[in-house]
């Protein structure tokens, strides 16, 4: 694995203020173009499995997926061939097993080697923030006594321009910026212009989308732009740096989205037998992605009965008084 160059910055993410929404299937065709650098964000609940799915089912080939947590999603795109190198600081079945596309490719090179680019979480923090501030690398002190920067020559040093007095010069490891040709995220709603609001963990998908050239941002629901107004302060992503708004009900299965639905514990656990034999994983596959026409009939596959079980109750939040002039 060779030095990960820094790709150019985009140069305006102005976008206009024009009515964003789109269907997932357009969305993808315009925004995901094969040997692209694409970004998937969400920690632990809003995780852009939909997207994913429709990545496969228009056959993208030659990506390079950036991700801080690979799962599930990763897992399958490598399965149905789209990904042929990833950028990640975690890799696993998020606490229920393991991911068997993944682990081949690695520590067998089967059916073909994954180009793998490691960082800890931290690490790909400091990538975003990089990208998203233009800056030409990011410091960080937690590299230090970890092997990470023998195995990644992109983990660099570089000297403090600062030092006391008296005091021999300090070294720090450097990561280099991230700018994705498109992030793609999940989040709980936005309004139609693309402002999109996020509560819960809120992880890194606001710096994702300001280092990258294009966005999709993909919603359980879009609202009117007075319940957004009313609410500014869950306002991660302005509409500014949003190309496209997919609407996309229960389209972070089987990760949650906070006050929509709950885990779905099960597939996780079932998923390490699944990708644990490569013809039962491209099985699943065919049924599930190729052999659905979108999400919504991915989700209808699903059952109600257990969109019934993941169905969660209200925990409402008090109301806040931003005030008002009079």
């Amino acid at each position: 694995m060779g030095p990960a160059a820094p790709n150019s910055p985009p140069t305006d993410r102005r976008r206009p203020a024009t009515d964003k929404v789109t269907t997932m299937r357009e969305a993808i065709a315009t925004h995901v173009h094969d040997g692209d650098t694409v970004c998937l964000e969400g920690f632990t609940h809003l995780i852009p499995t939909a997207a994913g799915h429709e990545i496969i089912r228009q056959r993208r080939k030659d990506l390079k997926v950036v991700r801080m947590t690979a799962d599930i999603v990763v897992d399958q795109m490598l399965a149905a061939g789209c990904v042929t190198k990833l950028v990640s600081s975690f890799v696993g079945n998020s606490s229920a097993g393991s991911l068997g596309e993944l682990r081949r490719r690695i520590e067998k090179g089967e059916p073909e080697p994954l180009d793998f680019e490691e960082y800890s979480h931290y690490g790909m923090v400091g990538r975003y923030l990089a990208g998203a501030q233009r800056l030409p690398f990011y410091p960080l002190r937690s590299y230090g006594g970890s092997d990470l920067p023998s195995v990644n020559p992109a983990i660099r040093k570089v000297m403090s321009p600062y030092t006391a007095e008296g005091e021999e010069p300090e070294a720090l490891y450097v990561v280099p910026p991230v700018h994705p040709d498109v992030t793609i995220v999940h989040a709980q709603r936005a309004d139609r212009l693309g402002n999109t609001q996020v509560w819960g963990l809120t992880g890194v998908q606001a710096e994702a989308v300001f280092a990258a050239r294009r966005s999709v941002v993909v919603v359980e629901e879009v609202v009117p732009d007075e319940v957004v107004r009313s609410d500014p302060n869950r306002t991660v992503i302005p509409a500014h740096a949003v190309d496209a708004v997919v609407v996309c009900p229960w389209g972070a299965h089987p990760s949650f989205a906070q006050g929509y639905y709950d885990r779905d514990n099960d597939f996780y656990r079932a998923w390490s037998e699944i990708s644990s034999d490569p013809g039962h994983l491209r099985s699943w596959i065919d049924e599930w992605v190729h052999g659905t026409r979108d999400h919504a009939e991915y989700v209808a596959k699903l059952g109600t009965e257990l969109r019934s079980r993941l169905a969660v109750g209200e925990a409402l939040s008090l109301p806040v008084n931003y005030g008002r002039r009079r």
